[in-house]
């Protein structure tokens, strides 16, 4: 099964570089002014362009203005719009409709009751990303460099598609496949030096643990 690996939070040429040096099959850039990673819709529209061809660009947004979201459309040109925040299922289909983009929901999960909070958006979501919840006082819905149980992703129904994210890195990756077996993966502090600064040995160290571990399946 190819496994899909999603950088996010980019916002260098360099950290752009690395993701896809490594294989990287999304990129993601940030627009919630409260991140660390933020990035003007311009920025992301320059750095987004080393990706065609090569990646699918994701604008993530949390709880977005139309206004806000048709800037980043017009001048970022994403392939995909990943809504981090509380949107419901009429928001995620209302937005597909209006840009004609494929939309992954994020939706936080901490045990396998929090399974239930898919099914509004299955059908309507084109993909999910399950995340850890943020820790308390957190003004982060994602970003924040913890995992919840990957196990309980061993109740869903049927699979589906989805990213796993949330607390990812080098040490912790051979683990998370082997637990959860997820489709496709999402790292964004797990390879920054600081926060939303990316380190380009990080995102390599990154991939090459992730071929490891593959590597390691297969035998």
């Amino acid at each position: 099964m190819a496994l899909d690996i999603k950088i996010c939070g980019l916002k260098t040429d360099g950290a752009m570089a690395a993701a896809l040096a490594g294989g990287a099959s999304h990129v993601g850039f940030i627009f919630f002014a409260k991140s660390p990673r933020y990035v003007e819709p311009a920025e992301a529209g320059r750095l987004r362009e080393a990706a065609r061809g090569k990646a699918m660009a994701v604008a993530v947004t949390v709880d977005a203005s139309d206004a806000f979201l048709d800037d980043i459309v017009a001048k970022m040109q994403p392939d995909m719009l990943q809504l981090h925040g509380a949107e419901t299922p009429e928001r995620v289909a209302e937005l597909k409709a209006r840009y004609g983009l494929p939309v992954m929901k994020a939706l936080p999960l901490a045990d396998t009751a929090d399974l239930d909070r898919i099914k509004p958006f299955i059908g309507i979501s084109d993909r999910f990303l399950f995340d850890a919840k943020p820790p308390k006082g957190s003004e982060l819905p994602g970003g924040n460099g913890v995992a919840f149980d990957w196990r309980i992703l061993a109740g869903l129904d049927g699979g589906g598609d989805y990213m796993l994210s949330g607390g990812l890195n080098a040490a912790n990756i051979g683990d998370a496949l082997r637990l959860a077996n997820p489709p496709g993966i999402d790292i964004s502090s797990g390879v920054e030096s600081a926060p939303g600064v990316k380190d380009p040995v990080l995102i390599e160290q990154f991939f090459r643990a992730v071929r490891a571990a593959r590597d390691d399946r297969a035998a």
